[in-house]
């Protein structure tokens, strides 16, 4: 038979264009953050029956373009993040909607999309339209109790990396939920790629490769925290970690739905 319509548990008309940022909290059941592209974000608050308080009239400020993405902290209850297309990422305290208690300048490009480590509270990912992946330490922002209270800008020099492998916009990230050094992304350059933090470069086991017949040699520019490139999708949107198998990525593309495991990721 045809398709039955169901109707939304809660529909909210405050956001005054569309949107594509949203996170549930991960500390408190049902509390929702949604962003949109006139600047807004809006704090979805649960209440008894299935519905939400949202309060329409006064969103959070702080942003001067578009929202792009929004991540709740893994561990603070009131505190959540965002990155917009004005190039900087704003960390929020829930109970003060006029002013971020943080804000800082993250790439030189709109900010796309955002991680927040939930296995190293203070480590942050973001991915930019230039194509540009910069890992940031949350101790780093804020130059001191007096910049950080004021909701003073933090310029971009401070990041802990800056990986510029992309060709295209980082269309997604996300930190790994079984190694707090792993993450993935995904690119309007058709691959998905899976990263690894800990990995440094080691000149005497890159000599012991390339002595091996069958091994190619690297590019100089190829980053050695760069574990996995899968390509071959088209046009990929959304990446994320497998819940119960360590390694496993799903992934939506233009082309599809994907499911794979990089050979050197996770159990083996």
């Amino acid at each position: 038979g045809d398709p039955q319509r169901v109707a939304p548990r809660h529909a909210f008309t405050g956001h005054r264009d569309e949107g594509y940022a949203l996170d549930w909290s991960p500390v408190v059941a049902g509390r929702l953050v949604t962003g949109d592209n006139a600047c807004g974000i809006h704090v979805w608050e649960p209440l008894e029956g299935g519905k939400w308080a949202v309060d329409k009239n006064a969103p959070f400020k702080g942003h001067t373009s578009s929202v792009e993405d929004c991540q709740w902290s893994p561990t603070e209850r009131d505190v959540f993040a965002s990155c917009s297309a004005d190039q900087t990422v704003c960390i929020w305290d829930c109970r003060t909607k006029s002013k971020p208690a943080l804000r800082a300048k993250v790439h030189d490009a709109d900010v796309n999309v955002m991680s927040w480590n939930r296995l190293a509270n203070c480590m942050l990912a973001t991915g930019a339209d230039d194509g540009s992946l910069r890992i940031w330490d949350l101790r780093n922002f804020g130059g001191g109790a007096g910049g950080s209270a004021s909701g003073a800008m933090v310029t971009n020099s401070n990041f802990v990396a800056n990986f510029t492998f992309h060709r295209s916009p980082v269309t997604s990230v996300e930190w790994s939920r079984f190694d707090s050094a792993m993450l993935c992304t995904g690119s309007a350059d058709h691959t998905v790629c899976v990263w690894d933090l800990a990995v440094e470069r080691d000149a005497e086991e890159e000599a012991a490769a390339m002595a091996a017949a069958d091994n190619a040699v690297a590019p100089d520019d190829l980053p050695p925290q760069l574990m996995f490139v899968h390509q071959g999708l088209k046009d990929p949107k959304e990446i994320h970690w497998h819940h119960q198998i360590p390694g496993m990525c799903v992934t939506t593309a233009a082309d599809g739905f994907n499911a794979f495991k990089a050979y050197n990721v996770g159990n083996e």
